[in-house]
């Protein structure tokens, strides 16, 4: 159903003549002959395997043999080969190329780390490369190779680049996780992909305390049958227990190994990666990514969107589970430029520590979240004022949609109306945006400039038709080089997910709306997936977890707004027949959540019902139990079975 929608404001930020002339975006249509981004948006989704091609030379994309074929259709739009007969490894991108001489830049800072107690650590290049060669050797140790899946389980240091780089090498399967996630959380994830073993760390720092990971990891351990072995990073070096035969200290496995390894010289379309996204029905969705895939959108959105050039240094705030971990990784490696990372909380010891650290380690490009400017603005302006933040070119942001108060403080006060905020929207299966800020050019607040070059986007009313200034479905009508080359295992599943409403047209799941002068607006999902503080959480990955309890029959998850944390999580319970829904059961469920999710999903409230408002096919109607909750206009309730369960909704305490 579409809407009218009123998109105010006006343009308040146009980049200088110095912004075009220096962007890559200028620098990829020179080259090409094009005159503006509206001719380079045409030709770029009119023709998609000139404009890969063209994305991977102008990222200098090295294969150990060349590619017969940009892209080859047969088997249909959901799923295209890319780079056929091509073979290459992302890694030999990422470090190997710049190992040839000084002049390649393998002296040049490849990570730049701070944690929250104030240790310092740098790697170049080079210094990377050693690492990650020592790293993978020491995997080839343990019996690991070409398709072996090894989950992630760390916070963000550099070891955790190091070891999502060591994977790719050996042509095995990356496996990021949340490093809040609680055991049932990382369970399900490696238990569906065969995990063999598992990178881990005994804590990690926050907020002044060390907080022990590796019992979580031990948990999530014990129930994964596949799973031979565990390397632990000392991190804090508080006391935990280590298991004979499978866990393996990190600088005793590979502080010794030579620093000299043979990259896995891979296909183009091998597996490199799978991301775990939840989605509103069944187990998590894992989003299968491939050596030249995910980390080419990453760096093309990187390069034509954030502006990223060799040397810069770009910080986005995010965690190795989530895309933009990842994103980072590759994106910035394959640009020859720097990656900061920070393991900490961004507000400590002082609400100044996030501006802090933009003028220490010079930031030019920094990726933040609406929810943590929201926490950010009442503790007032001094806080940013006291720092030099003339290093940062630009902000950028994506996981949630801005409300225009936070971002033109952001805009205004922080950025001094001067430095763009390059508002950035995707997801995981896309390995990157389809619509994005850019460069060249203007924006409105809250907006974004485009769509990405190179994706056919569009906003459709529920017959599929086009529209402008009304709230409609993002839809995306031509393959690109990042989208997911599907569901782990669940061919079907993906197809349902995303091809199923329209023919060969992509679904993605949002609101979305194009303004009269042609700017984007995300407005939310259209389906269920609750947003907690950017991060997805599927409804039904939390419902499971009620109904595993012996005094509860079904449940329903919806996710209500919160000022900071853009929503938070509400949960309802029907209760066995004779059970009464008390404080007791409350606080079970409750820690049930909190102990297979983790703390940062745990919910605002558990609420018990005699039953869920259903349709007449059984399908829960969360978008009903929402508004009920909410007090908000129902909308179409005809296909309901049993309405009455709304009033039990709206008086449920």
């Amino acid at each position: 159903m579409t809407e009218q929608f009123t998109f105010g404001g006006e343009i308040i930020w146009r980049p200088t003549s110095d912004h075009i002339e220096q962007a890559n975006l200028t620098a990829f249509m020179r080259l090409h002959g094009i005159r503006d981004f509206d001719e380079l948006m045409q030709k770029s989704t009119s023709d998609v395997a000139w404009f890969t091609d063209a994305v991977l030379k102008f990222l200098d994309i090295q294969f150990y043999e060349p590619y017969s074929k940009v892209v080859d259709l047969s088997e249909g739009i959901q799923f295209p080969k890319w780079c056929v007969d091509g073979r290459m490894n992302i890694v030999h991108n990422c470090v190997d190329k710049y190992q040839v001489s000084a002049a390649s830049g393998h002296a040049k800072r490849a990570v730049v780390f701070e944690g929250e107690e104030g240790i310092t650590k740098t790697f170049t290049y080079e210094m990377l490369y050693k690492e990650v060669n020592k790293t993978a050797n020491a995997l080839h140790s343990l019996g690991l190779g070409k398709g072996d899946a090894i989950g992630i389980f760390m916070p963000m240091t550099p070891e955790i680049v190091i070891a999502l780089l060591a994977i790719a090498k050996i042509g095995g399967i990356i496996l990021p996780l949340f490093s809040g996630y609680g055991a049932g959380a990382i369970v399900s994830r490696l238990a569906d992909a065969n995990a063999k073993a598992l990178f881990a760390a005994d804590g990690a720092y926050r907020r002044g305390k060390a907080v022990e990971m590796k019992s979580i990891a031990d948990e999530a351990a014990e129930q994964v049958g596949s799973l031979q072995h565990m390397i632990v990073l000392r991190r804090t070096g508080q006391a935990i227990k280590m298991k004979e035969g499978r866990d393996h200290w990190w600088h005793e496995l590979i502080d010794q190994q030579s620093d000299e390894c043979e990259t896995e010289k891979t296909s183009a379309e091998d597996p490199l990666m799978i991301i775990y996204t939840s989605g509103t029905t069944g187990k998590p969705k894992g989003a299968v990514h491939t050596h030249c895939g995910f980390p080419v959108k990453a760096a093309q959105d990187m390069a034509f969107g954030t502006d990223v050039h060799a040397g810069d240094v770009i910080y986005w705030m995010t965690d190795m589970g989530w895309m933009m971990g990842p994103w980072q990784v590759f994106g910035s490696l394959l640009l020859g430029a720097t990656m900061f990372l920070y393991d900490g909380a961004p507000d400590f010891p002082a609400p100044d520590r996030l501006w802090e650290l933009v003028e220490k380690h010079g930031i030019n490009q920094m990726g933040v979240s609406p929810t943590l400017i929201r926490s950010l603005i009442p503790q007032g302006d001094e806080h940013f004022k006291k720092h030099d933040l003339s290093s940062l070119k630009c902000f950028a942001s994506t996981g949630e949609p801005w409300n225009p108060d936070p971002w033109m403080w952001l805009f205004e006060k922080v950025g001094d109306g001067k430095r763009p905020i390059i508002n950035y929207s995707g997801g995981t299966e896309i390995s990157g945006g389809i619509v994005m800020g850019n460069p060249l050019m203007p924006l409105k607040p809250c907006a974004f400039s485009a769509a990405c070059p190179g994706m056919d986007a569009d906003v459709v009313d529920e017959n599929g038709k086009s529209i402008r200034n009304a709230v409609g479905e993002l839809v995306i009508k031509a393959p690109w080089i990042g989208m997911t080359r599907g569901f782990w295992n669940d061919r079907q599943r993906y197809l349902d997910t995303y091809w199923s409403r329209w023919e060969n047209v992509w679904v993605h799941g949002d609101f979305a709306a194009i303004d009269g002068d042609g700017l984007w607006y995300i407005l939310g999902r259209s389906d269920d997936t609750i947003k907690i503080a950017g991060k997805r959480l599927g409804p039904a990955e939390v419902e499971s977890i009620l109904v595993r309890h012996a005094s509860v029959v079904e449940a329903a998850a919806i996710g209500v707004p919160h000022d900071v944390k853009g929503s938070e999580l509400v949960l309802f319970a029907v209760t066995r027949p004779g059970v009464v829904g008390s404080d007791a059961l409350r606080r079970e469920l409750h820690e049930m959540v909190v102990a297979e999710m983790g703390k940062p999903l745990a919910p605002k409230a558990i609420l018990f019902v005699s039953d869920l408002p259903k349709t007449r096919n059984a399908k829960v109607m969360r978008r009903v139990i929402r508004s009920a909750y909410l007090g908000l206009e129902l909308g179409d309730t005809s296909s309901l079975v049993n309405p009455q369960a709304v009033d039990e909704i709206r008086r449920a305490k």
